[in-house]
């Protein structure tokens, strides 16, 4: 039996504990905003259906809350037992973050979850209203740090590597809140959001129109769930645009991985939406295509070229040279702290070092590495091309997809004729699931292309663990594994019991 290493455990512990919480936050993103728009409804009317709805919608929100605490706290914990070179050299940036993530959003949130919940006869319309808005603009402030940490990984921008202390230092806080690639993430992240929370919504409320059960209920619901739900698949694709158009400035290896690209084509490169890409002889068998399409998204222009896989490992080799003479300079200034040639030599490649710790994936002796181990290192920097490629089509086709069947449900619902479409009722039931799935494509995308870097370009994934056994990485995965089955069991069961119930047996409780 081949022995997997405590690094390569680790990320997979990470990556299972990330994807599984993430199954718990879009949720809580769409349905806090849709709480405070039905809430809002009541207090303009008066009408009781209104309240009843945001009390219904609010004991699965509250629901889907709790799951997503109990499976958050654990992914910080992995930084400090995990990851500790990571947090050693990034915690000056990354730590700060996260702090602000607890004490800014999470406090405010958590703490108006409880007003939420037990307030509504101790608290005026008004009252309870504010504070259902603010547990909508926690649960986003909360999405905003953790986004702005991961843009930051993605686009180290703000930041500048000291050799005295050999760690990350932040040097503007500003650039890094508002680091293009944060704020794209930022957005298009909290509307995939929102389309999960509309689809949860239309899907449940398609579920008591199909049995004949509270149908003004279920009506009303569809219509907040259509509109909110086409808004933001709209918004998702925009969006996406701009993640596109982002990457091809600072991620170029992901985006020409992500459209299995291996030439560098004349500009503007065209779209694949189809074709299977084969690694060994980095060629497309079956392609299709849309001309011009990708290098407009990506550059914005007709003449400038998307760099293919090959041209990137070229350049990446290049780098590596670079990083060698950084890695070597800093040796020499670790030495002797007033050798003005090598801190000059260093200042002049510093930006290449992360290039240069590539290098020790493959030989101890970096600075006299040869051309084959250069060509090595050059090679690693691509990432696992088929992943990348079948996660971004089928996280666009089923984005499409939703688009379709929302721009239906707010046709249906201006016109008020959703009982009659028996077939689009059961459409909007099997399409449950589809946002989670392309979420889960989305975070793939986004975490694994990045691959080898834990900081793109400043940090090798390989570099990043902790000095632990793989017995201990063992013992806590499987510990995870059997935690979260059975806290997903408890949700589902929980889910499935309120929803059965519905709002009249549900609120009586």
């Amino acid at each position: 039996m081949t022995d997997i290493s405590s690094l390569d455990l680790s990320r997979l512990q990470f990556g299972m504990t990330a994807m599984y919480h993430f199954l718990f936050v879009p949720l809580t993103l769409g349905l806090s905003f849709m709480l405070a728009i039905m809430e809002s409804v009541y207090v303009m009317t008066g009408n009781v259906i209104w309240r009843d709805m945001t009390k219904f919608w609010g004991i699965l929100f509250g629901i889907n809350f709790a799951m997503g605490v109990c499976t958050g706290v654990p992914l910080e914990f992995q930084f400090g037992t995990n990851w500790a070179y990571y947090s050693q050299y990034v915690g000056d940036i990354f730590g700060s973050l996260l702090a602000i993530e607890g004490l800014m959003a999470f406090f405010l949130e958590a703490t108006f979850i409880g007003l939420f919940f037990f307030g509504w006869n101790r608290l005026s319309k008004v009252a309870h209203l504010v504070v259902t808005w603010l547990v909508a603009l926690g649960s986003n402030f909360s999405a905003l740090w953790i986004l702005v940490a991961n843009g930051w990984m993605q686009n180290p921008v703000g930041s500048k590597f000291n050799p005295e202390t050999m760690r990350m230092e932040m040097t503007s806080f500003y650039d890094i809140l508002f680091n293009p690639v944060a704020q794209a993430k930022f957005v298009h992240t909290v509307s995939a959001g929102y389309v999960t929370g509309a689809m949860f919504v239309l899907s449940i409320s398609a579920f008591y129109l199909l049995r004949g059960r509270h149908v003004a209920f279920a009506k009303r619901s569809m219509v907040v769930a259509a509109s909110f739900g086409l808004a933001s698949a709209l918004s998702v694709v925009v969006l996406g645009d701009e993640s596109g158009y982002s990457m091809s400035h600072g991620q170029k290896m992901k985006l020409a991985a992500m459209e299995a690209m291996w030439e560098t084509h004349e500009a503007p490169a065209s779209l694949t939406i189809f074709g299977i890409p084969d690694t060994e002889k980095q060629i497309t068998h079956y392609e299709v295509s849309i001309p011009w399409a990708l290098g407009i998204i990506a550059t914005r222009t007709f003449n400038t070229k998307v760099p293919g896989i090959k041209d990137l490992v070229e350049e990446a080799k290049g780098k590596i040279v670079k990083g060698q003479k950084a890695y070597g300079a800093l040796q020499r200034v670790r030495q002797n702290p007033q050798d003005k040639h090598a801190r000059a030599l260093l200042n002049e490649n510093e930006i290449y070092l992360g290039y240069g710790l590539l290098l020790k994936r493959f030989t101890d002796d970096v600075e006299n590495a040869g051309a084959d181990i250069v060509q090595k290192a050059a090679d690693y920097t691509v990432p696992n091309v088929p992943t990348l490629f079948w996660t971004f089509r089928i996280m666009v086709g089923l984005g499409l997809y939703m688009i379709l069947l929302f721009a239906m449900a707010f046709y249906y619902s201006s016109r008020q004729i959703f009982q009659e479409k028996r077939w689009f009722l059961k459409m909007s039931i099997i399409s449950l699931p589809f946002p989670w799935i392309a979420i889960q494509c989305g975070w793939l995308l986004a975490e694994h292309g990045r691959q080898p870097w834990t900081i793109d370009e400043i940090l090798p994934t390989f570099l990043s663990g902790s000095e632990i056994s793989s017995g201990q990485v063992w013992t806590t995965l499987i510990a995870f594994i059997v935690f979260y089955t059975v806290l997903l069991i408890v949700d589902v069961i929980l889910m499935k019991k309120y929803i059965k119930l519905g709002p009249d047996k549900a609120l009586s409780q």
